[in-house]
Protein backbone atom coordinates (compact mmCIF):
# COMPACT_ATOMS: atom_id res chain seq x y z
CA UNK A 1 0.00 0.00 0.00
CA UNK A 2 1.15 3.82 -0.08
CA UNK A 3 1.63 5.21 2.93
CA UNK A 4 3.22 8.67 4.08
CA UNK A 5 6.58 7.19 5.97
CA UNK A 6 8.59 8.91 8.78
CA UNK A 7 11.78 7.18 10.18
CA UNK A 8 13.14 10.10 12.31
CA UNK A 9 11.86 13.61 13.90
CA UNK A 10 12.63 16.47 12.27
CA UNK A 11 11.53 19.23 9.54
CA UNK A 12 8.10 17.26 7.80
CA UNK A 13 9.76 18.78 4.29
CA UNK A 14 12.51 16.13 5.18
CA UNK A 15 11.24 13.18 7.39
CA UNK A 16 7.83 12.39 5.13
CA UNK A 17 8.12 10.36 2.32
CA UNK A 18 5.70 8.14 -0.01
CA UNK A 19 6.54 4.81 0.21
CA UNK A 20 5.43 1.36 -0.51
CA UNK A 21 4.88 -0.89 2.69
CA UNK A 22 3.64 -3.58 3.70
CA UNK A 23 -0.25 -3.66 4.38
CA UNK A 24 -0.95 -3.20 8.16
CA UNK A 25 -2.08 -6.88 9.93
CA UNK A 26 -5.67 -6.51 12.19
CA UNK A 27 -4.98 -8.31 15.91
CA UNK A 28 -7.97 -9.54 17.69
CA UNK A 29 -10.88 -6.87 18.05
CA UNK A 30 -9.40 -4.82 15.12
CA UNK A 31 -10.40 -4.24 11.56
CA UNK A 32 -8.76 -3.29 8.71
CA UNK A 33 -9.87 -0.14 7.32
CA UNK A 34 -9.81 1.30 3.76
CA UNK A 35 -8.85 4.99 4.60
CA UNK A 36 -10.92 7.64 2.22
CA UNK A 37 -9.83 10.53 3.97
CA UNK A 38 -7.69 11.41 7.06
CA UNK A 39 -6.82 15.21 8.80
CA UNK A 40 -3.98 17.32 9.43
CA UNK A 41 -3.82 18.93 12.19
CA UNK A 42 -0.88 20.44 14.84
CA UNK A 43 -0.42 17.78 17.19
CA UNK A 44 0.77 16.13 13.58
CA UNK A 45 3.18 18.38 12.98
CA UNK A 46 3.94 18.28 16.62
CA UNK A 47 4.61 14.14 16.33
CA UNK A 48 6.53 14.89 13.28
CA UNK A 49 8.85 16.94 14.33
CA UNK A 50 9.47 15.35 17.81
CA UNK A 51 8.73 18.91 19.10
CA UNK A 52 8.39 19.44 22.41
CA UNK A 53 10.61 16.68 23.65
CA UNK A 54 7.94 15.93 25.98
CA UNK A 55 5.67 14.18 23.55
CA UNK A 56 8.48 11.57 22.81
CA UNK A 57 8.39 10.77 26.84
CA UNK A 58 4.82 10.28 26.35
CA UNK A 59 4.54 7.58 24.16
CA UNK A 60 5.81 9.09 20.69
CA UNK A 61 9.04 7.14 21.21
CA UNK A 62 12.43 8.80 22.56
CA UNK A 63 15.08 8.84 19.55
CA UNK A 64 13.28 8.05 16.46
CA UNK A 65 8.86 7.96 16.74
CA UNK A 66 7.63 4.36 17.62
CA UNK A 67 5.06 3.69 14.64
CA UNK A 68 6.15 5.45 11.34
CA UNK A 69 3.10 6.04 9.38
CA UNK A 70 1.86 9.48 11.37
CA UNK A 71 -1.95 10.54 11.62
CA UNK A 72 -4.78 9.72 14.30
CA UNK A 73 -7.90 10.59 12.12
CA UNK A 74 -9.53 8.79 9.61
CA UNK A 75 -12.95 8.10 7.68
CA UNK A 76 -13.04 4.96 5.21
CA UNK A 77 -14.42 1.57 4.47
CA UNK A 78 -14.29 -1.70 6.67
CA UNK A 79 -12.15 -4.18 4.44
CA UNK A 80 -12.48 -6.82 7.28
CA UNK A 81 -13.15 -6.67 10.70
CA UNK A 82 -11.92 -9.26 14.11
CA UNK A 83 -14.65 -8.31 16.25
CA UNK A 84 -18.45 -8.01 16.38
CA UNK A 85 -19.19 -4.09 15.49
CA UNK A 86 -18.51 -3.89 11.81
CA UNK A 87 -18.80 -5.93 8.66
CA UNK A 88 -16.97 -5.40 5.48
CA UNK A 89 -18.19 -2.30 4.02
CA UNK A 90 -19.44 -0.33 6.80
CA UNK A 91 -18.27 3.34 6.37
CA UNK A 92 -16.49 4.17 9.68
CA UNK A 93 -14.78 7.22 11.26
CA UNK A 94 -12.89 7.56 13.99
CA UNK A 95 -9.48 8.88 15.65
CA UNK A 96 -7.08 5.64 16.19
CA UNK A 97 -4.40 6.67 18.43
CA UNK A 98 -4.36 4.43 21.22
CA UNK A 99 -1.87 6.88 23.26
CA UNK A 100 -2.65 10.49 22.95
CA UNK A 101 -2.56 13.18 19.83
CA UNK A 102 0.93 13.53 19.93
CA UNK A 103 1.75 9.95 18.54
CA UNK A 104 1.75 8.56 14.73
CA UNK A 105 -1.26 6.06 14.73
CA UNK A 106 -1.01 5.05 11.03
CA UNK A 107 -3.53 7.14 9.00
CA UNK A 108 -1.89 8.98 6.43
CA UNK A 109 -2.23 5.96 4.00
CA UNK A 110 -4.27 3.63 1.69
CA UNK A 111 -5.26 1.06 4.54
CA UNK A 112 -4.84 1.15 8.63
CA UNK A 113 -5.19 -1.69 11.74
CA UNK A 114 -7.68 0.12 13.84
CA UNK A 115 -9.20 -1.65 17.04
CA UNK A 116 -12.93 -1.00 16.73
CA UNK A 117 -13.69 0.43 20.50
CA UNK A 118 -12.11 3.33 18.80
CA UNK A 119 -14.15 3.62 15.83
CA UNK A 120 -18.03 4.43 14.77
CA UNK A 121 -20.11 4.32 12.06
CA UNK A 122 -20.40 7.53 10.09
CA UNK A 123 -23.75 9.13 10.01
CA UNK A 124 -25.59 8.76 7.12
CA UNK A 125 -24.67 11.31 4.06
CA UNK A 126 -21.41 12.86 5.59
CA UNK A 127 -18.60 12.47 3.02
CA UNK A 128 -15.39 11.03 3.95
CA UNK A 129 -13.82 14.19 4.04
CA UNK A 130 -16.25 16.17 6.39
CA UNK A 131 -16.38 12.73 8.50
CA UNK A 132 -11.96 12.80 9.05
CA UNK A 133 -12.42 16.81 10.06
CA UNK A 134 -14.05 15.51 13.49
CA UNK A 135 -11.97 13.47 15.85
CA UNK A 136 -9.17 14.65 17.61
CA UNK A 137 -10.91 18.50 17.17
CA UNK A 138 -14.37 17.80 18.60
CA UNK A 139 -12.76 15.68 21.24
CA UNK A 140 -10.61 18.30 22.56
CA UNK A 141 -13.34 20.70 22.61
CA UNK A 142 -16.29 18.54 24.22
CA UNK A 143 -14.14 18.17 27.34
CA UNK A 144 -12.70 21.16 27.32
CA UNK A 145 -16.20 22.43 27.26
CA UNK A 146 -18.30 20.67 29.37
CA UNK A 147 -15.92 19.14 31.87
CA UNK A 148 -13.42 22.29 32.28
CA UNK A 149 -15.77 25.37 31.77
CA UNK A 150 -18.73 22.99 32.84
CA UNK A 151 -20.63 25.62 30.43
CA UNK A 152 -24.47 25.47 31.24
CA UNK A 153 -27.35 27.26 29.35
CA UNK A 154 -27.61 31.01 29.69
CA UNK A 155 -23.58 31.63 29.93
CA UNK A 156 -22.03 33.89 27.86
CA UNK A 157 -19.06 32.38 26.56
CA UNK A 158 -15.76 33.80 24.45
CA UNK A 159 -14.21 31.30 22.16
CA UNK A 160 -10.93 32.91 20.97
CA UNK A 161 -9.22 31.14 17.47
CA UNK A 162 -12.92 30.08 16.80
CA UNK A 163 -12.77 29.54 13.46
CA UNK A 164 -9.71 27.05 13.53
CA UNK A 165 -10.44 22.91 13.85
CA UNK A 166 -10.86 23.10 17.91
CA UNK A 167 -12.68 26.58 17.71
CA UNK A 168 -15.43 25.41 15.29
CA UNK A 169 -16.87 22.77 17.32
CA UNK A 170 -16.31 24.81 20.50
CA UNK A 171 -18.57 27.34 18.88
CA UNK A 172 -21.18 24.67 18.26
CA UNK A 173 -20.72 22.74 21.14
CA UNK A 174 -21.41 25.97 23.43
CA UNK A 175 -24.52 26.61 21.21
CA UNK A 176 -26.43 23.43 21.94
CA UNK A 177 -25.41 23.84 25.97
CA UNK A 178 -27.52 26.84 25.79
CA UNK A 179 -24.77 29.16 26.19
CA UNK A 180 -24.72 32.46 23.94
CA UNK A 181 -21.18 32.97 22.07
CA UNK A 182 -18.90 35.28 21.16
CA UNK A 183 -16.10 34.24 18.11
CA UNK A 184 -12.84 35.91 17.97
CA UNK A 185 -10.65 35.39 14.56
CA UNK A 186 -9.77 36.56 11.75
CA UNK A 187 -12.61 39.30 9.72
CA UNK A 188 -12.82 36.67 6.68
CA UNK A 189 -13.81 34.13 8.50
CA UNK A 190 -16.65 36.27 10.68
CA UNK A 191 -19.39 34.96 8.38
CA UNK A 192 -18.99 31.55 8.73
CA UNK A 193 -18.95 31.47 12.47
CA UNK A 194 -21.97 33.41 12.38
CA UNK A 195 -23.23 30.73 10.16
CA UNK A 196 -22.20 28.32 13.00
CA UNK A 197 -24.29 29.84 15.39
CA UNK A 198 -22.05 32.40 17.05
CA UNK A 199 -24.58 35.37 18.74
CA UNK A 200 -21.13 37.39 18.62
CA UNK A 201 -18.01 37.88 16.25
CA UNK A 202 -15.02 40.03 16.59
CA UNK A 203 -12.36 40.70 14.17
CA UNK A 204 -8.76 40.10 16.37
CA UNK A 205 -7.34 42.37 14.18
CA UNK A 206 -9.45 45.33 15.03
CA UNK A 207 -10.47 44.55 18.41
CA UNK A 208 -9.00 43.13 21.97
CA UNK A 209 -11.41 40.86 23.70
CA UNK A 210 -10.10 41.49 26.93
CA UNK A 211 -10.26 45.36 26.12
CA UNK A 212 -13.74 45.65 25.13
CA UNK A 213 -15.41 46.10 29.05
CA UNK A 214 -17.54 42.89 28.50
CA UNK A 215 -17.01 39.95 30.74
CA UNK A 216 -17.70 36.29 29.97
CA UNK A 217 -18.49 33.56 31.82
CA UNK A 218 -15.87 31.34 29.80
CA UNK A 219 -13.28 31.59 27.95
CA UNK A 220 -11.90 29.04 25.68
CA UNK A 221 -8.85 30.33 24.56
CA UNK A 222 -7.58 28.04 21.62
CA UNK A 223 -4.46 30.08 20.43
CA UNK A 224 -3.28 30.71 23.55
CA UNK A 225 -1.96 34.34 23.10
CA UNK A 226 -3.02 36.90 25.91
CA UNK A 227 -1.33 35.79 29.32
CA UNK A 228 -3.96 34.62 31.43
CA UNK A 229 -3.23 37.97 34.03
CA UNK A 230 -5.01 39.61 30.49
CA UNK A 231 -7.42 37.60 30.01
CA UNK A 232 -8.85 37.66 33.54
CA UNK A 233 -9.67 41.24 32.58
CA UNK A 234 -12.56 39.67 30.62
CA UNK A 235 -14.10 37.24 32.97
CA UNK A 236 -16.83 37.29 35.35
CA UNK A 237 -15.00 37.51 38.86
CA UNK A 238 -16.31 33.62 38.94
CA UNK A 239 -15.87 33.00 35.56
CA UNK A 240 -13.64 30.22 34.01
CA UNK A 241 -10.37 30.34 31.91
CA UNK A 242 -10.10 26.98 29.62
CA UNK A 243 -6.66 27.30 28.17
CA UNK A 244 -6.66 24.84 25.18
CA UNK A 245 -3.38 25.40 24.41
CA UNK A 246 -1.39 25.66 20.84
CA UNK A 247 1.98 25.91 20.29
CA UNK A 248 2.27 27.60 17.74
CA UNK A 249 4.18 25.15 15.65
CA UNK A 250 6.90 25.47 17.75
CA UNK A 251 7.44 29.69 17.28
CA UNK A 252 6.70 29.86 21.35
CA UNK A 253 10.12 29.13 21.70
CA UNK A 254 9.38 26.25 24.54
CA UNK A 255 11.11 22.66 22.78
CA UNK A 256 11.08 20.95 26.05
CA UNK A 257 7.59 21.50 27.60
CA UNK A 258 5.45 22.89 24.36
CA UNK A 259 2.08 24.14 25.57
CA UNK A 260 1.88 22.02 29.07
CA UNK A 261 4.79 25.11 29.77
CA UNK A 262 2.55 27.71 30.03
CA UNK A 263 -0.49 25.58 31.34
CA UNK A 264 1.62 24.00 34.35
CA UNK A 265 1.74 27.27 35.93
CA UNK A 266 -2.05 27.74 35.60
CA UNK A 267 -3.06 24.35 37.38
CA UNK A 268 -0.23 24.99 40.23
CA UNK A 269 -1.92 28.31 41.38
CA UNK A 270 -5.62 26.99 40.17
CA UNK A 271 -6.47 26.04 43.75
CA UNK A 272 -6.32 29.69 44.84
CA UNK A 273 -7.75 31.18 41.35
CA UNK A 274 -11.36 30.26 41.07
CA UNK A 275 -10.74 31.51 37.57
CA UNK A 276 -8.72 28.67 36.82
CA UNK A 277 -10.29 25.18 36.78
CA UNK A 278 -7.13 22.94 37.52
CA UNK A 279 -7.63 19.51 36.53
CA UNK A 280 -10.74 17.99 36.67
CA UNK A 281 -12.55 14.70 35.83
CA UNK A 282 -14.90 13.77 32.74
CA UNK A 283 -16.32 11.04 30.99
CA UNK A 284 -13.62 8.31 29.20
CA UNK A 285 -13.02 8.95 25.77
CA UNK A 286 -15.56 6.69 24.42
CA UNK A 287 -18.74 8.31 26.06
CA UNK A 288 -17.32 11.32 24.33
CA UNK A 289 -17.05 9.92 21.01
CA UNK A 290 -20.72 8.62 21.46
CA UNK A 291 -21.98 12.23 22.39
CA UNK A 292 -20.15 13.80 19.41
CA UNK A 293 -21.41 11.24 17.09
CA UNK A 294 -24.92 11.67 18.10
CA UNK A 295 -24.97 15.19 17.81
CA UNK A 296 -23.31 14.70 13.96
CA UNK A 297 -26.31 12.34 13.36
CA UNK A 298 -29.30 14.59 14.80
CA UNK A 299 -27.56 17.69 12.44
CA UNK A 300 -26.49 19.89 15.66
CA UNK A 301 -23.27 20.54 14.68
CA UNK A 302 -21.44 19.59 11.80
CA UNK A 303 -17.71 19.58 10.31
CA UNK A 304 -16.24 22.49 8.92
CA UNK A 305 -13.64 21.62 6.04
CA UNK A 306 -11.52 23.99 5.16
CA UNK A 307 -11.61 25.15 0.75
CA UNK A 308 -8.28 23.34 0.20
CA UNK A 309 -7.66 19.57 0.32
CA UNK A 310 -4.77 17.41 -0.60
CA UNK A 311 -3.94 14.39 -1.95
CA UNK A 312 -1.92 12.08 0.36
CA UNK A 313 1.23 11.90 -1.85
CA UNK A 314 1.39 15.87 -0.84
CA UNK A 315 1.31 15.51 2.74
CA UNK A 316 4.27 18.19 3.57
CA UNK A 317 2.13 20.60 1.52
CA UNK A 318 -0.81 20.13 3.62
CA UNK A 319 1.40 21.01 6.71
CA UNK A 320 3.00 23.78 5.13
CA UNK A 321 -0.90 24.91 4.58
CA UNK A 322 -1.64 24.29 8.17
CA UNK A 323 1.37 26.19 9.70
CA UNK A 324 0.09 29.26 7.79
CA UNK A 325 -2.78 29.81 10.35
CA UNK A 326 -4.78 30.98 7.05
CA UNK A 327 -6.74 27.72 7.26
CA UNK A 328 -10.63 27.43 8.63
CA UNK A 329 -11.69 24.14 10.16
CA UNK A 330 -10.15 21.35 9.27
CA UNK A 331 -7.36 20.07 6.57
CA UNK A 332 -7.70 17.10 5.32
CA UNK A 333 -6.15 14.32 2.95
CA UNK A 334 -7.87 12.07 0.43
CA UNK A 335 -6.44 9.08 -0.17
Amino acid sequence: MRAIVQQEYGPHREVLHLRDIPQPVTGPGQVLVRVRATSVHADVWHAVNGIPYVLRLMGSGLGAPRRHVPGTDLAGEVVSAGGTRFAPGDRVFGEITRNNQWSNAGAFAEFAAVDEARLAHMPPGLPFEQAAAVPTAALIALPNLRDQGRVSAGQRVLVNGAAGAVGVWAVQLAKTFGAQVTAVDAPAKLDLLKDLGADHVIDYTQQDFTRIGTRFDIVVDVVSQAPFSQVRKALEPDGIFVLVGHDQYGRSGHRLLGSLGRMLPLIVISPVVRQLPGIRGGLPREQNWATIVQLLAAGRIRPVVDNRTFPLESAADAIDYLTTGNATGRVVLTV
